[in-house]
């Protein structure tokens, strides 16, 4: 039987859940997604783990936060004066905000706590932090050419 490797393109279906197994992630609603092993494209243990696995193949991989989306920087937490927010919409927790760093690049941000004179702003990737286990299936292989 054929067997994945770095060049071919795959379908893969998982799920990904934190430590507390909270599922952060799935290919559950769009269906079975597609990667080119080696094409940095997905975190590499994953690829490493797709390389040799035949159709079918079933396997969780662990992911710890530092290889994932990074240790949660305390740094990234922001207090924004509202002043410098627009009126409209109100802020709430969870919306989110993009601001200019000083060195032009963009951020993105979401709102963590709502005060009557600033917001608590976080820029960490909502992930960080979080060791993630993926559940990871070969749906397909489509050999490199």
């Amino acid at each position: 039987m054929t067997t994945a490797k770095s060049g071919d393109t795959v379908l893969i279906t998982y799920t990904v859940r934190t430590n507390d197994g909270n599922v952060v992630g799935s290919t559950e609603a769009e269906g079975p997604q597609t990667l080119t092993i080696g094409a940095d494209q997905i975190f590499p243990q994953i690829e490493a783990a797709l390389t040799g696995m035949e159709v079918g193949g079933e396997t969780s991989v662990k992911i710890d936060a530092d290889d994932a989306f990074g240790p949660h920087r305390e740094e990234m937490v922001v207090e924004i004066p509202r002043a410098n927010l627009p009126a409209e919409p109100e802020p709430q927790p969870g919306m989110s905000l993009a601001a200019q760093q000083q060195d032009g690049q963009t951020v993105n941000l979401v709102i963590t706590q709502v005060g009557p004179e600033s917001v608590t702003a976080d820029g960490n990737h909502p992930l960080a932090g979080q060791d993630l286990t993926f559940d990871l299936t070969l749906a397909e292989i489509k050999e490199a050419a």
